[in-house]
């Protein structure tokens, strides 16, 4: 049995070790692009600001350990077209040659690329880029380009285009580094996936640390400074009210997202679903014989939602796992998402999961969410810090549908939005969150939890309605 996985990022890397783990006998030989299997794309803006020394330290694995395992990793190496029928790869080669490669089964997990909004300096022969200090970010090779902007030009101010989590996440980074760091977000306030009042706050926390934010502000151009300006480029942004925006500075990240990674698939049949991702089904085949796909190339099956696009890390490792098993003959399913997201921004963290408000409505709950704040351990006992904690439930059934919480980076705020994904995923009401059997001890926390305490302010205020 030969089993070939396309990509060395989470997805593929999981279906090959998932693969080796149940037939230590099987053949598995991995194809990716560039020279850095199994590197955490999540790590790359705590590498950006020193908080991780070495960009090989983001490494899940080290390539010995990979091959360790048995499969074999084939680095600089392109996947130009699958031969379904013949169960052939063909791919161009690190040498700059062509090889086919024979599979009984194979996984596709060539993840997503970033988008490129219409921003004049962008697309075209014309377009600026990391030589000129403009930057997309997703790949090591864009990571690299990053810091050598940083390392050999100095920058002392940047523009990021985007407010989404790695766009905080970088500027928070390039902030810790010494840059004045201006935020343009096209819609009315940051990190869009949580409701405005949280993103208020998180708003507020950038505006503590120095970092300009533009909300409601769109980029439409970016160009070089004119001769004899300090700065180096003109980023070009129009208001909400119409109003023109300049900014004048060292370099420029483009961050607003990706779209999935979907050419060698569709090229060979494979049928595109909801944002044009690859379907699946729940045990991650693509109607393809004998040919399966995991990762942000691939639509999620959401457990409320049910069909959408949601490119996760987390996803990603639980479908390749799921891939790589059922391509030896498993049944497995991939259980769903919750679309489950943590974000660390300067000294606070912001976290969601399951469906917000709006989201909920839209998929046919009755949907009310109530807020509160909520001390994250006992008061007297000193460090506590506030948390706000955003509950979402439905009004008829009782069930909980989401959660957010905003607080401390102290304040445990992973592991509490983890206690609903954990409800919301077996289908708990907001009543039964009161019922958990939680720890409690007055340095970490209160006999009723926060998130126990944000539960039964929804239940008294919807038995008042």
């Amino acid at each position: 049995m030969h089993v070939v996985m396309i990509g060395g990022s989470d997805a593929g890397i999981s279906a090959a070790l998932r693969a080796r783990e149940i037939d230590p006998g099987t053949d598995v030989t991995v194809v990716l692009e560039d020279a850095y299997p199994n590197f955490s794309i999540c790590g790359i803006p705590y590498y950006v600001s020193g908080e991780v020394t070495h960009w090989r330290d983001l490494a899940h694995r080290t390539t010995a350990d990979l091959e360790a395992t048995g499969m074999r990793l084939r680095t600089d190496t392109t996947a130009r077209r699958i031969d379904v029928a013949g169960r052939k790869l063909l791919v161009t080669t690190a040498g700059g040659g062509e090889e086919l490669l024979g599979y009984d089964k194979l996984v596709v997990g060539t993840g997503a690329v970033p988008v490129r909004p219409p921003i004049a300096g962008l697309p075209g022969p014309d377009a600026l880029g990391p030589g000129d200090g403009v930057h997309l970010l997703h790949s090591m090779g864009d990571t690299f380009a990053v810091m050598r902007t940083l390392e050999e030009t100095t920058p002392a101010s940047a523009v990021i285009v985007g407010a989404g989590y790695i766009g905080l996440e970088m500027a928070d980074a390039l902030t810790v580094r010494g840059l004045h760091v201006t935020q343009m977000e096209q819609l009315p306030e940051v990190l869009p996936t949580v409701d405005p009042g949280l993103g208020a706050l998180v708003h507020a926390e950038l505006a503590s640390h120095g970092v300009e934010v533009l909300t409601s502000t769109t980029a439409r151009a970016i160009t070089r400074a004119a001769p004899g300006s300090p700065r180096r480029l003109d980023v070009a942004a129009t208001a909400a009210d119409g109003t023109a925006v300049t900014r004048t500075v060292d370099m420029v990240l483009v961050v607003v997202g990706v779209r999935p990674e979907t050419g060698v698939a569709a090229e060979a049949g494979a049928r595109l679903g909801i944002k044009g991702a690859i379907a699946v089904d729940a045990g991650m085949r693509t109607g393809l014989p004998d040919v399966f796909a995991a990762g942000d190339c691939v639509i999620t099956h959401h457990r409320l939602l049910g069909e959408t696009y949601l490119p996760l890390g987390t996803t990603a490792h639980k479908q390749g796992r799921v891939a790589g098993e059922n391509a030896l003959g498993g049944t497995r399913q991939f259980a769903g998402s919750l679309g489950t997201q943590v974000v660390k921004i300067f000294g606070q963290a912001a976290a969601r999961t399951g469906l917000r408000d709006h989201e909920a409505a839209a998929a046919g709950f009755d949907p009310v969410t109530t807020e509160i704040q909520a001390d994250d351990h006992k008061a007297y006992y000193p460090g506590s810090h506030r948390i706000t904690i955003r509950v979402t439930g439905d009004r008829a059934t009782g069930r909980l549908l989401g959660m957010q919480l905003f607080g401390h980076k102290d304040a445990e705020i992973a592991k509490r939005v983890d206690i609903a994904a954990a409800a919301i995923f077996h289908g708990m009401t907001v009543d039964a969150v009161s019922d958990l059997d939680l720890s409690y001890t007055p340095p970490l926390g209160s006999p009723w939890d926060a998130v126990q305490m944000a539960a039964q302010t929804w239940i008294r205020t919807t038995s008042q309605r």
